[in-house]
């Protein structure tokens, strides 16, 4: 049997940190006043640090004691105070740490080499700190692009940029974004902007690089365009030429020809006058809003609401924001006139419902409407699609207690998503076929149905700003929810044991007739009868 006496041991070394008598080396951090010495031991840095060997092995640089000296005047006093008391006693309290501490805690981590630092403040950040992150999205853009190591930072900051590009492109710091920071969001293909739109910024960006540069173009020379050219050469071939309309084709990319390759220009006017002939230059394909629907599904659905000059903006992608129903709840609550559509696994169907009302997590029970409708695309197709309006508008869609396991419920699952295992792709259920809710049922067979993805989408005026909430705090609330997830599952652990051996189908009504029975046939006490209006 081990005794293990790992505090003691960290308490000992934090001690030594203290010794001013056995050092031999000194730190130099921070800068003019802020400049700070620290004192440490060569053998606990070599050992504790592969950055710190390093540094040591090469180092020249002794004072009149015969102290190494290291100096790292791009570091603050205050960070490398923490960092020095994690080398010494492996331990970072971050419970009174302030969140841009935090960060610049996590980059200096990853430059002295402590990866495993790095990494648990890079989480600690997107699962606790998800607010603060949106709201200062350029300086974390800024910091994290041009080191290139926080890969889920990274991920997180697109993800927020592509469904809200406006964050990034109409800032006035928009100019002053690190290059790798632009790179990577060209790369998006679901970047929510219109093409010709990420032209004129990848060009405002690209001249301000060069204050030199001519203000009237009529005024450039042969040597300001090749300076233009230079600076873009990572980002001119990620933009989607030919997915640009003609006219703006003219207008705005003709007057930068002498920045791109000939053969894009020769190809880009070859396809103007004949845009069925084959071209050689390499065509990347258009940026997606959905993977699931396209513009001819994307037209009919939104006929089917009125017939206005709308579009769809999308707020949830299963494949990238997880099938948790919870995360359905978290990203949807408070969204009004969405579209949820998914793709069944096996088949090219489509499925889904319109949802005129908000998503409410704090209400449970029948949600009244008289414009909800279901509908689907047998093999995804619009000659073959099937559209149920709500017939009992007191049932048009029905909010679920369990919000772990539910997500959207149409009438009484007529058109629902379920998950006993908190992955709506690993499970698998049926429509309700006999309810009279909607005019008819979406599926011509009655059988058990799986998806692999599924989209939220709200639907917008043409033209109009999308929504965006810097303050949302969805982050930090998972966060806090997983510590009482536990718990929760655990007070249904028995009960779910002995679901289990029922057929999937029992199980998905009986709950749901469960929480019905009372509300049949009347209106809901539930006020959430009228859409929020369209911004």
């Amino acid at each position: 049997m081990a005794f293990k006496f790992l505090k003691k041991l960290s308490q000992d070394f934090s001690e030594l940190l203290n010794d001013k008598e056995e050092y031999n080396v000194i730190i130099e951090v921070d800068q003019e006043e802020n400049k700070k010495n620290f004192t440490a031991h060569s053998a606990i840095l070599r050992y504790r640090s592969s950055y710190f060997n390093k540094e040591l092995a090469n180092i020249v640089s002794k004072d009149d004691d015969n102290n190494k000296i290291i100096a790292k005047p791009n570091i603050s006093a205050q960070i490398f105070e923490i960092i020095l008391k994690y080398i010494y006693g492996g331990i970072i309290d971050t419970e009174n740490m302030d969140t841009r501490t935090m960060h610049d805690l996590m980059i200096v981590a990853d430059e002295l080499e402590f990866e495993e630092l790095s990494q648990k403040l890079e989480n600690h950040l997107l699962e606790s700190k998800a607010s603060w992150l949106r709201t200062h999205l350029i300086f974390v853009c800024q910091s994290i692009f041009k080191h290139n190591k926080f890969k889920n930072l990274e991920k997180f900051c697109n993800d927020v940029i592509v469904k809200h590009p406006s964050i990034i492109f109409e800032s006035a710091e928009f100019t002053s974004l690190h290059e790798s920071a632009l790179v990577s969001i060209l790369k998006q293909d679901d970047l929510r902007m219109k093409e010709s739109e990420i032209w004129d910024y990848v060009i405002k960006w690209g001249t301000a690089q060069n204050f030199t540069l001519p203000e009237k173009l009529e005024e450039w020379s042969d040597e300001n365009f090749i300076t233009l050219k230079t600076t873009l050469q990572q980002c001119l071939p990620l933009v989607r030429y030919f997915h640009i309309s003609n006219s703006d084709v003219m207008d705005k990319i003709k007057p930068y020809e002498k920045i791109l390759d000939k053969q894009i220009w020769n190809d880009l006017k070859q396809h103007l006058v004949m845009p069925d002939r084959p071209i050689k230059f390499i065509i990347l394909p258009p940026r997606v809003i959905s993977t699931i629907i396209n513009e001819e599904h994307t037209a009919m659905i939104l006929s089917w609401v009125d017939n206005q000059p709308y579009e769809l903006q999308l707020i949830l992608r299963g494949s990238k924001d997880g099938f948790d129903p919870r995360i359905f709840w978290d990203i949807c609550n408070g969204r009004a006139n969405t579209i949820v559509v998914t793709k069944v696994k096996g088949t090219d169907e489509i499925i889904g419902g319109f949802n005129p009302l908000a998503w409410d997590e704090t209400k449970s029970g029948f949600m009244k409407t008289n414009k909800s409708f279901i509908f689907s695309f047998k093999d995804g197709n619009i000659q073959n699609s099937i559209l149920s309006r709500v017939k009992d508008e007191y049932c048009a869609l029905f909010y679920p207690t369990d919000k772990y396991r539910y997500g959207p419920i149409f009438g009484s699952s007529e058109f629902m998503m379920q998950s006993y295992v908190s992955d709506f792709t690993k499970d698998s259920w049926r429509l309700g076929s006999t309810f009279n809710n909607y005019e008819k049922p979406i599926r011509t067979t009655n059988d058990y149905l799986s998806i692999i993805d599924y989209e939220v989408s709200r639907r917008i005026r043409i033209g109009s700003k999308q929504e965006i909430n810097l303050t949302d705090s969805k982050g930090e609330e998972r966060g806090k929810r997983k510590e009482k997830e536990g718990e929760e599952k655990g007070k249904n652990i028995f009960v779910l044991s002995i679901l289990s051996t029922l057929p999937r189908i029992i199980v998905t009504m009986a709950y749901i007739e469960e929480e019905m029975c009372n509300q049949r046939g009347r209106p809901t006490n539930n006020k959430n009868e009228d859409a929020e209006p369209d911004p």
